[in-house]
């Protein structure tokens, strides 16, 4: 993970376009000027950036199921719970399906473990429109390169 500039995944571990989910790896750094102020003396993961981490996965699969045409916009969290806190140097995995994709709109569950037990999830939905420029899409492709994105996902 690089918490401060949002590239919370670390690599794709599997990608399943038939059932329409993904499962992805993140380490959370043992070190972080983010875990100085959240909290001193006992530092955990903040939850947004676990929702964060939800979304960015719930993105990737979104991303290899409209085959890169389309890039999806965060547009609502609902049902987030924190289950338990996440320290320093934890290994997230972390779980989404599609639920629902229509009128421009996509819908997914996500889910995050550490070591097999349940620390947060939530139902996240996404607007998604073509790529607005060039940049974002030549950094998408960058950063599927970086976590192992499956290129033969994008063949029909």
């Amino acid at each position: 993970m690089q918490l401060e500039y949002f590239q919370l995944i670390d690599r794709i571990l599997d990608l399943n376009l038939d059932e329409k989910t993904i499962t992805v790896e993140a380490q959370v750094p043992k070190q972080s000027t983010i875990f100085e102020g959240h909290f001193p003396g006992y530092p955990i993961m903040p939850g947004v950036l676990l929702i964060e981490s939800m979304a960015q996965t719930s993105g990737w699969l979104l991303l290899a199921l409209f085959k890169f045409e389309r890039m999806p916009f965060l547009a609502a969290v609902k049902e987030a719970k924190m289950r338990g806190f996440v320290p320093p140097g934890e290994l997230l995995t972390i779980e989404a399906s599609l639920v629902h994709e229509g009128s421009g709109y996509a819908i997914t569950d996500a889910k995050i473990k550490v070591g097999g037990k349940l620390r947060c999830n939530s139902t996240i939905t996404f607007s998604h429109v073509p790529f607005p420029n060039p940049d974002l899409r030549g950094h998408m492709d960058a950063v599927a390169k970086r976590i192992g994105f499956p290129q033969q996902a994008l063949q029909s």
